[in-house]
């Protein structure tokens, strides 16, 4: 009689306890539009949430320790026309946060000290540049003022917050929509998942792609893709089974150095993203600008 090997996961005895009402957010009508993003963003002061609003895009910025039920009356971020689909608060301030939305616009907006208590409807700065929707915003992670802005145009620019300007255009690298840009940790390259089923790496400064897998995941899903602390790109997809897959990769070789899939009918998709410590680069990203 042959006896079967089960494998014992380590985990088979740790149970999660839900953590208490007076401890949520509760009663926040979190947005439906149809867009793939994680609708909230965090530091170590607010956490700000994208929420429905009628007559444009808005979203609330709360004091992390303001927990339990929100007043529906609570005072919003509310300056766009259209709903808003991503938001990123700056790795070098706390109380400045940008935000992308449906009126093609990026708009970069100063929190109060102590939160909000009226309305905020003034940015500090309007970023035009898009003909579509801005469905992602993501800052430099070392320079400062540097922001990035990805739209439904398939175009990618990198902004001068401090002047409102245009430092970087990248056109005609994206056949069809991006779904995910991610700086790598000394922000001298992106990574780019897109709807043509391919993950790039690109050299900004340069305007080049260095780097391209066709086909990381087959399924026909929104995938993503982020650069891992020691240089190697993490992405989430489907297989054309709608499988869920998580995937590591070589960015030199852009070989896969792990692939992992599970049925998508027993497990939710859950996407998070981690902001890793800035590490100082060699030369300041304005510098490089100039000497491209």
């Amino acid at each position: 009689m042959i006896r079967r090997v089960v494998r014992q996961s380590k985990f088979r005895h740790v149970f999660g306890q839900a953590v208490k009402n007076d401890q949520c957010y509760d009663d926040i009508r979190v947005s439906r539009v149809t867009w793939d993003s994680a609708f909230c963003a965090v530091n170590p002061k607010f956490v700000a949430i994208i929420v429905e609003a009628s007559g444009g895009g808005a979203f609330l910025v709360l004091p992390l320790l303001k927990t339990g039920r929100i007043d529906k009356a609570y005072p919003t971020v509310c300056g766009h026309t259209g709903p808003v689909l991503d938001i990123d608060w700056c790795p070098h301030n706390d109380h400045v946060i940008a935000s992308g939305s449906e009126d093609c616009t990026v708009m970069v907006w100063q929190i109060p000290e102590n939160g909000l208590t009226a309305p905020l409807s003034e940015p500090v700065v309007v970023l035009e540049g898009h003909s579509k929707r801005v469905g992602i915003v993501t800052w430099h992670p070392t320079a400062r003022n540097v922001l990035l802005s990805a739209g439904c145009d398939n175009l990618i620019i990198i902004w001068n917050v401090g002047t409102g300007e245009a430092l970087i255009n990248l056109e005609d690298m994206h056949p069809d929509v991006i779904f995910s840009v991610c700086w790598s940790r000394n922000g001298s390259l992106i990574c780019t998942a897109c709807k043509d089923k391919k993950v790039r790496v690109v050299d900004p400064r340069k305007g080049k792609i260095i780097a391209e897998k066709d086909k990381a995941h087959e399924g026909a899903r929104p995938m993503r893709a982020i650069f891992l602390a020691d240089g190697n790109i993490f992405t989430t997809g489907f297989s054309r089974m709608s499988e869920r897959q998580l995937a590591l990769w070589n960015p030199v070789r852009v070989t896969a150095v792990s692939v992992t899939s599970r049925s998508q009918t027993r497990h939710r998709m859950c996407t998070t993203s981690t902001r890793f410590p800035a590490r100082s680069p060699k030369e300041a990203w304005a510098t490089c600008l100039k000497e491209a």
